[in-house]
């Protein structure tokens, strides 16, 4: 297993550790209920430093990321950030990542840990346009400061004001007396917050300065569990779970992030666009259980006649709502909001029911 520079901070702190992705992580601290309350009410530190990141730069390096993925780059300005996929040229999708755009010639690509030597292999072999290409992901750490109160805490830590940044933006700043640190604000929890990218020597000096400067917000670290719990919550999708090489970000609810604009040709342009045309057979929808019982990956769902009409990908208890929550690919004459499935849960029929995504949405 590859260690974080901080893992052994999470050792002494108490953290349960395990292999996540080929990476010694920390999976929980205190406990995931209480974690997940804390980034929800206040403030909660994670350790992201599995997750890839890639530079792009160069003359070519707009074109290539405009191809390799499914957004329109060309909407991007400096110091923003945008959501995407890599098409995998089959209709499905290599990863779900980040594109920071630093400026025209520089992008910085940030995807998931366990897809890094699968990302960069395929970025690699797409790279036809000779822009210059560099795998970081061994080279950078990278917090993600989570919660209500999280950019309030971090404002003690630079002159920048980042309480004002937008949903999506980033900087380079000072932070925490490191120079050229990277401050983002896209979140995958829902409860608002940034992300900060480091080299590996200065993670241990950031990580307990940004520990201090959260005591009085009750910051505490925060595990992989209840990262899982919170983004689940949300809607938000997981590689591996929700989406994967055989999901097509139109069947995911993700057409909003495949621009279909004037001059984006992107990997899978044609297919994709047939496919809006002609319509898809599933949809990966939410669902909240009526009955009791907690749906699990791959857990079938089925009409009331126990017919088979789609797959769980994801599922839980809900920290927030206090119900068992779950999101699948449904076929889609059965896909429409309110209406009621079933989930197979050790041979027995449980009631649920399909409801638009979030399911959390934040304290009335």
């Amino acid at each position: 297993m590859k260690r974080t520079a901080l893992s052994g901070m999470h050792e002494s702190m108490g953290a349960k550790m395990v292999d996540f992705a080929g990476y010694y992580m920390p999976v929980q601290f205190d406990g995931v209920t209480i974690e997940h309350e804390t980034v929800r009410k206040g403030v909660g530190v994670f350790d992201v430093s599995h997750m890839g990141e890639f530079w792009v730069r160069g003359p070519n390096a707009f074109e290539f990321v405009q191809r390799v993925t499914s957004n329109d780059v060309s909407r991007l300005s400096d110091g923003k950030v945008q959501y995407t996929c890599f098409p995998n040229g089959n209709g499905g999708i290599v990863d779900d990542l980040l594109v920071y755009r630093m400026d025209e010639e520089t992008y910085l690509l940030v995807v998931n840990a366990a897809n890094i030597e699968k990302d960069w292999a395929w970025c690699q072999k797409q790279n036809t346009r000779g822009a210059e290409l560099h795998n970081a992901s061994d080279e950078i750490s990278q917090l993600a400061v989570q919660g209500p109160d999280a950019l309030k805490a971090m404002q003690k830590l630079t002159d920048e004001n980042i309480t004002g940044m937008k949903y999506y933006t980033f900087k380079k700043l000072s932070f925490a007396g490191v120079k050229d640190v990277i401050l983002s604000t896209t979140g995958y929890t829902g409860s608002g917050g940034c992300e900060i990218y480091m080299a590996n020597e200065d993670a241990e000096k950031i990580y307990k300065k940004v520990l201090e400067a959260g005591k009085e917000n009750g910051i505490k670290p925060i595990g992989l569990a209840a990262r899982d719990t919170l983004r689940l919550e949300m809607g938000f999708c997981l590689y591996g779970n929700d989406i994967d090489a055989t999901t097509s970000p139109l069947e995911a609810g993700l057409g909003w992030i495949t621009k279909f604009t004037e001059g984006n040709d992107f990997i899978d342009r044609d297919f994709l666009a047939k496919q809006k045309e002609e319509g898809i057979t599933r949809r990966l929808r939410g669902f909240e259980m009526i009955d009791k019982g907690i749906p699990r990956k791959n857990y079938d769902i089925c009409d009331a006649d126990g017919n088979t009409i789609g797959t769980v990908t994801s599922g839980t208890m809900s920290p927030s709502l206090k119900i068992p929550i779950g999101m699948g690919y449904i076929a889609k004459e059965h896909a429409a909001l309110d209406n009621e499935i079933y989930i197979k849960i050790r041979n027995k029929l449980v009631k649920g029911k399909i409801v638009k995504l979030p399911f959390y949405k934040g304290d009335a």
